[in-house]
């Protein structure tokens, strides 16, 4: 058992999916868990759903759209400190290059990118001064290999690591670490509506993944979409004692899918 149960872990974007797969992992470790969404009833069905996985009292369920100052505002105001920060949030979805307006590239800059700079902005400094913290960025795969489909994505993913590492150099020698995580495929719900979209919504769901995965990501060696568990227990390391000297990095957790050995 390390001191996480002594700590206030915030995890935006966490009603469904990598989050709550990243909420429940703190959950069980006796950590006081800030559950965060759009929806108020989600919100709450969410944390409902990991009390009930973890026997753990401790979740505070936010509803707050992170993807807006204002929003973001709700969430100082409701949680005033947290020791391990996770920037989960996050939007996709396959739009044609040429058709991407104006208002989808600020909206995608706003929810990737943005919401986790305002919460980092805000959260940090306390860190600092406290000695001891983490700061955690759920990037992708896609900031290293640009998908064709969502090129606005892609973009998101890669300012993501930029802002990770830069923030890193920044409380260097501090105690706090930031690090990015490079999910690859997860099978999300709204992974599946996105295969369902492009396969066919006809096609049994275990033949559209492996349809999906050899012909639209056919360098991945794991060849089956990762299960959200499976990131969050990188996610939950690099939020722990023992990834004191883990910072700075992209730490791939993408089923072998990047074909290089460095990020």
């Amino acid at each position: 058992m390390t001191k996480t149960d002594k700590r206030n872990v915030l995890v935006s974007g966490s009603t469904s999916g990598i989050g709550e797969a990243i909420a429940t992992a703190f959950a069980r470790d006796g950590a006081t868990v800030v559950i965060n969404g759009r929806d108020r009833e989600r919100t709450e069905a969410a944390a409902e759903r990991i009390r009930s996985a973890t026997g753990h009292d401790g979740l505070i369920p936010v509803a707050a759209d992170l993807g807006t100052a204002e929003g973001t505002q709700i969430m100082f105001d409701a949680v005033p400190h947290v020791d391990v920060l996770v920037n989960n949030l996050g939007i996709f979805g396959a739009v044609p290059l040429f058709e991407i307006t104006d208002e989808e590239w600020r909206r995608y800059f706003e929810v990737n990118v943005l919401s986790g700079v305002r919460l980092a902005r805000h959260y940090t400094p306390p860190m600092v001064k406290s000695g001891w913290g983490r700061v955690i960025f759920i990037s992708s795969e896609s900031s290293l290999m640009t998908p064709s489909e969502m090129v606005h994505y892609g973009v998101t993913k890669t300012a993501q690591l930029s802002v990770s590492r830069g923030l890193a150099q920044e409380v260097a020698g501090t105690g706090v670490t930031v690090n990015a995580i490079l999910a690859g495929p997860t099978l999300t719900p709204g992974v599946a509506t996105f295969i369902a979209d492009r396969v066919g919504a006809d096609v049994p769901f275990e033949e559209a993944e492996r349809r999906f995965m050899a012909e639209e990501r056919p360098g991945s060696l794991l060849r089956r979409l990762i299960r959200p568990e499976e990131i969050a227990s990188l996610v939950h390391y690099v939020g722990s004692d023992a990834a004191s000297a883990t910072t700075g990095a992209a730490l791939r957790v993408d089923g072998g899918l990047v074909p290089t050995v460095v990020p």
